[in-house]
């Protein structure tokens, strides 16, 4: 880790001769670095998080008889309750102070993460994860935010960013190799009991370590929150079951038509809501809005390989999870390395459109081998499909990222910013649970199984599951080629009288200096 030299100086708690051992105590914790180790602990535990599963997948299928569809829901619960509060989260640290909102955020995922290593059937396991979503949704748009007000501007704000990002790159990677290792060595449970010790530690230390913000006035949108999480989790169970029951069953119809009900509630109480979580003048930019559908898509098709890639490694490969974590490690470096490339040194001399395209075409690519995988695969093919999902993923994030932003005035920097995450997790979820539900039509309902054989039927329907993601790709390629308008490489180098200010400003909001949250690439 780079020098925490970089810290400045903050005041410390007064401590006078007689406060005794725990007021010296608490004068200790409350310096920069332990702040800064909160702060970077807790955001490494929930991006980690996102992927620590992945490979115990096969195992927690086995432990708790979960089926194919079942099983998606290990991902989706995390994914829809994260995305869907994540907004709403943000509101919380605003009105109840950010401190407040982290603490109880931690809380939450940490209790959830015991909840889940306890399981002993599929809903406690399921509940603990959408559990582990709300805890997320309150910690993680305060801990960016609580990040920028304690660092002045300068250096040292730019310091801690680049270690908070870096952390968020090294999140990933870490919890494909750490999942794997628990995994083998001890049980699938300890993907969610290593949450426990890291959450309590950060919550006692950021007790001290961490300062209440100003609370700000205002309303909460509950209501618009609730209903656009339950509409997307309507939906998304609804494509599952249609999977596992088919389209006639009356569960699968009932939950889309309620989706989509909620959902129309939710643009209804947007449109009339004081504060909107999501206001929706933010759909008025064909660029913005084309470029957040895009980002949903791509994320579609590659949280669909890790899924579907990850079990058959080891349920047709025969490979053991801490090897299927490390074939996976090559995907986060990809990502790391293409992203820091994009936004250093290619983003001023490429246009951004033809990047967003060049990425999006690599996952493409990636998908179509992933598609062509068969039981005697070897290792350099999975590998090539994986480097190639990285790569192309990190080229188009980051300006697919700028694009989502683009035009945005600096009063709705915040709400911009989370729309992009949230389209990122929600595309992710809703992508899952299509590319599931094909997977149980092409198959006859037969799915891939921990101890298990795989039947040809079935690792065609694999096949033709991992080329559906395929088309998601394309799909975006598309929405970005005929609706995503950005300027040139050249142009954007040229100041037009007020916009690159108005820009300036936004970004530097979506990064935390007045709201709450940014994903890695904003602040990469």
């Amino acid at each position: 880790m780079p020098s925490l030299a970089i810290l400045g100086s903050r005041p410390a708690p007064d401590a006078g001769p007689d406060s005794g051992w725990s007021s010296r105590i608490r004068t200790r914790l409350s310096n920069p670095t332990v702040f800064l180790f909160v702060i970077l602990t807790a955001q490494l535990m929930v991006v980690l998080d996102t992927t620590i599963v992945n490979v115990a997948l096969p195992h927690i299928q086995e432990g708790l008889h979960l089926s194919g569809s079942d099983l998606s829901w290990v991902l989706n619960a995390y994914l829809l309750t994260f995305g869907g509060l994540l907004l709403l989260g943000a509101r919380s640290g605003d009105l109840l102070g950010r401190r407040r909102t982290f603490l109880v955020g931690i809380a939450i995922f940490s209790l959830s993460s015991l909840f889940g290593g306890l399981a002993v059937s599929g809903w406690m396991l399921l509940s603990a994860r959408a559990l582990q979503g709300v805890g997320a949704a309150l910690a993680a748009p305060s801990s960016l935010a609580l990040l920028t007000t304690v660092f002045s501007d300068g250096p040292q704000r730019i310091r801690a960013i680049g270690l908070f990002t870096t952390v968020s790159a090294a999140g990933g990677a870490i919890g494909l190799v750490a999942g794997g290792a628990l995994t083998q060595l001890v049980s699938w449970r300890w993907v969610m009991f290593v949450n426990v010790p890291i959450g309590l530690a950060v919550w006692a230390l950021g007790r001290t370590a961490l300062q209440e913000t100003e609370r700000r006035h205002g309303h909460f949108d509950i209501a618009g929150a609730l209903t656009s999480t339950l509409g997307m989790a309507g939906i998304v169970f609804g494509l599952v079951e249609a999977g596992a029951a088919g389209w006639s069953s009356p569960l699968c119809a009932g939950a889309l038509a309620t989706g989509v009900l909620l959902l129309g509630a939710f643009f209804r109480i947007e449109s009339r809501a004081e504060e909107p979580i999501v206001p929706l003048r933010l759909f008025a930019s064909g660029t913005r809005t084309a470029s957040n559908v895009a980002r949903g898509l791509t994320y579609a098709g590659m949280y669909g390989m890790f899924f579907f890639v990850g079990q058959f490694l080891q349920d047709v490969l025969g490979y053991a999870p801490l090897r299927t974590g490390l074939c996976f490690l090559p995907m986060p470096i990809g990502v790391f390395v293409s992203s820091q490339l994009v936004s250093k040194v290619l983003v001023g001399r490429v246009r951004p459109k033809a990047l967003i395209m060049s990425g999006i075409g690599m996952t493409i690519v990636a998908l179509l081998l992933a598609s062509q995988l068969h039981a005697a695969a070897s290792l350099p093919e999975i590998l090539v499909v994986i480097i190639l999902m990285g790569l192309g993923s990190g080229t188009a994030m980051v300006p697919l990222t700028s694009a989502g932003l683009a035009g945005v005035e600096p009063a709705d920097a915040g709400a911009a910013s989370g729309l992009v995450n949230v389209t990122q997790q929600v595309g992710a979820a809703l992508g899952l649970a299509v590319l599931v539900t094909v997977l149980g039509v092409a198959a006859g309902h037969a799915q891939l199984r921990a101890g298990g054989a795989a039947t040809a039927t079935v690792i065609h329907g694999l096949d033709l599951t991992l080329a559906v993601g395929a088309l998601f790709g394309l799909a975006a390629l598309a929405m970005v080629a005929l609706l995503v308008h950005l300027p040139s490489a050249a142009t954007n180098r040229v100041s037009v009288p007020g916009e690159r200010e108005r820009e300036h400003a936004a970004l530097a909001l979506a990064v935390g200096e007045d709201f709450e949250w940014a994903d890695p690439e904003m602040v990469a």
